[in-house]
């Protein structure tokens, strides 16, 4: 297993994992990865590790609690994480909600947080675990506060690959620290909305979410302490995560953009 290792704040380690991804990424995304393979940041921001696994898939380390995001790609996939104590889903799509990973990680009564939508498409073996969360409801979780967020296309249409209302984004807070997870989502008034957030992992693919102008313009609204480019495969290729950073640095240099190998090699 390749690990790549950066720091969100003292001591945190991000790491690649398994990609299942047959598409290649472009030079401008690896010479990225490759100056950030060793690279270290000194940050205020809250001490977590993150462990990308592919696209939307990671694991998360907070203080003495684990959990995953969009757990997909069987449970070999996460060989060598420790078992999450619950599991966030933010969408319907094969790239958010996999059934049979879920089954195969083995959960035993381990809660999974989940949007209506993905509660209707899960099989009855798991609905005891399911925690239904709808946009702007929150629950109390293991010492969290888990909020739903809206995420959608824009314009807003019946007929758009994500509608508002069915998926969801999340903010987590703990210890007056919170952690924005934007699921796929454009540049929408609830993030724009957003205040106080430490990390923000902000989707931008197209024609699946949005350009990285538009995501780096919505960054610059709500201005997060820290942002990190995730979920940036689209139907073309990789999203050039490097002018992300270059867009937001520009309009604040204060906001420190990490970028990290969301799809790294076997």
């Amino acid at each position: 297993m390749r690990r790549i290792a950066t720091l969100l704040a003292v001591g945190v380690l991000l790491a690649g994992c398994k990609n299942n991804s047959d598409s290649k990424e472009s030079k401008t995304t690896s010479e990225v990865v490759e100056k950030n393979a060793s690279s270290e940041t000194n940050s205020d921001t809250l001490d977590i590790e993150i462990t990308p696994i592919s696209h939307a898939t990671a694991v998360f380390k907070w203080s003495d609690a684990v959990f995953y995001t969009d757990p997909v790609g069987g449970a070999e996939a996460f060989s060598g994480n420790d078992k999450p104590d619950f599991v966030l889903v933010t969408d319907i799509h094969g790239d958010h909600m996999n059934a049979e990973t879920l089954k195969a990680l083995e959960l035993g009564d381990t809660k999974i947080i989940v949007p209506k939508a993905v509660q209707e498409k899960l099989p009855e073996e798991l609905q005891s675990n399911l925690i239904v969360l709808n946009n702007g409801a929150t629950v109390e979780h293991m010492g969290f506060s888990i909020e739903a967020i809206p995420m959608y296309n824009l314009p807003e249409t019946k007929d758009a690959m994500h509608v508002k209302g069915r998926g969801n984004g999340y903010v987590l807070q703990k210890n007056g620290q919170s952690l924005y997870i934007s699921g796929d989502t454009e540049d929408i008034p609830e993030m724009r909305n957003l205040r106080n957030i430490d990390v923000a992992l902000i989707s931008m693919n197209l024609p699946y979410t949005m350009p990285v102008d538009q995501a780096a313009e919505g960054v610059l609204a709500f201005k997060p302490k820290k942002v990190i480019p995730y979920h940036y495969r689209g139907k073309d290729g990789f999203a050039d995560v490097e002018k992300f950073k270059q867009l937001v640095n520009k309009g604040n240099k204060n906001i420190e953009v990490e970028l990290i190998d969301w799809y790294p090699s076997k």
